[in-house]
């Protein structure tokens, strides 16, 4: 009876692990083609999938199989055995969901030390007294002294990776940069978040807020309040590998910054880096 009881948790105890570590996998796949759109198009429907884009990568594109559900616990292997075997594919990866968590704000601790007063004109916007961490005064980032030496973010174009950028928003309207902007949930331009009564997708717009908001009598203020802001809408949705690596490798030609305030499970058991396009990104940046 005991090593019964004792085999019926074990059982018990590998179902718990293989539901918390399981991979997901999604619909979509990154396929490496040469040849150009055309001739991907061409592979992708010979093969039953839907062409949806070319990545920022050099001839890899996004493919869908709208036959396999969007999110699965077994890999779509009749489908990816297919499309590998056409000899026009040098390589295809089905992609597996990604756990990404956005990160928030922290409490700030009690101010410990204080840093000398500068003598400037401080902004007007109706929160400004409440952005601690820009203060001169106790924990700060001593922001105020790059802004006296002129130092304010002109010139430099930023993009915040994130669930949406509220683009319209008029702190941020005079600031927002197009060409630095782009959703990849929804496979267009537009960055906007997507609505909803409990308000989910605020995070990016925040994160953007915080650091190009304008130096007005709106809010707050930016840490870099002349700079460029765009936003790449990615985090709405399933992340994968391919998100990821485009994501991060949007124009890199004409975003000097990448905001990513997001990554896996703080849990204490999850180790997770990033895939074989973000990693990409990374070297292709450095």
């Amino acid at each position: 009876m005991y090593i019964t009881q004792l085999y019926i948790s074990a059982i018990l105890f590998s179902l718990a692990a293989w539901n918390i570590f399981a991979e997901e996998y999604s619909n979509s796949w990154a396929v490496r083609i040469e040849g150009g759109h055309e001739v991907a198009n061409q592979i992708a429907k010979r093969h039953g999938f839907r062409f949806v884009s070319q990545t920022p990568f050099d001839n890899i594109y996004h493919f869908k199989h709208d036959t396999h559900p969007e999110r699965s616990r077994r890999a779509a292997t009749y489908h990816h055995n297919k499309l590998r075997s056409d000899p026009d594919v040098f390589h295809a990866e089905q992609q597996v969901i990604k756990k990404r968590h956005k990160r928030d704000l922290l409490e700030p601790a009690s101010p410990s030390e204080s840093t000398p007063e500068f003598s400037y004109s401080p902004p007007v916007d109706p929160y400004w007294s409440s952005q601690w961490y820009l203060q001169t005064s106790g924990k700060t980032m001593n922001v105020v002294p790059a802004w006296i030496m002129g130092v304010s973010g002109k010139g430099v174009v930023i993009s915040v990776l994130d669930d949406g950028l509220e683009h319209t928003h008029k702190d941020l309207q005079a600031n927002y940069d197009q060409h630095a902007s782009f959703d990849y949930n929804s496979e267009d331009t537009d960055p906007s978040p997507r609505l909803d009564r409990a308000n989910t997708n605020k995070h990016g717009t925040r994160c953007a807020g915080e650091i190009a908001a304008l130096k007005n009598d709106l809010c707050i203020t930016g840490v870099a309040f002349n700079s460029s802001i765009g936003g790449i809408r990615m985090l709405d949705g399933d992340v994968t590998d391919m998100v990821e690596g485009s994501s991060l490798g949007y124009r890199p030609q004409h975003i000097d910054i990448y905001s990513s305030s997001w990554g896996p499970e703080d849990d204490g058991r999850t180790v997770d880096g990033p895939g074989s396009l973000a990693k990409k990104s990374f070297e292709d940046g450095v």
